[in-house]
């Protein structure tokens, strides 16, 4: 259930392939978890925009980190790489614990 809820409220639209989801609770309630997910989550970013827009622009100091150099775009891809690594890795390494936790089992259980 908790995987149905979080694949409607992330705009997936995938669900659990146990759960028979087509009944009238399971209709309204992933569909209101759709509505809070989808739109709720809208409005502080709406906020922020809004904030940030209504900032007053500083014009570039000493202390300005410049956008257009070859500095700035090695550590954005850096950024990228490593945040996409620690996106995936927890996923990548799920594999050989459990075949490892798989072999443990099979040789305390033959």
């Amino acid at each position: 259930m908790l995987y149905a809820y979080a694949s409607a409220t992330a705009n997936n639209g995938s669900a659990f392939a146990g759960l028979n989801a087509n009944t009238p609770f399971f209709n309204t309630t992933l569909g209101l978890a759709m509505l809070m997910g989808r739109y709720l989550t809208l409005l502080p970013l709406l906020a922020v925009a809004g904030s940030m827009a209504s900032k007053a622009s500083v014009p570039a100091g000493a202390g300005t980190f410049p956008t257009a150099t070859p500095l700035f775009t090695g550590l954005l891809v850096f950024v990228v790489l490593v945040v996409g690594g620690l996106t995936f890795l927890p996923a990548l390494a799920l594999g050989p614990v459990v075949e490892h936790l798989q072999m443990l089992a099979g040789q305390l259980y033959p």
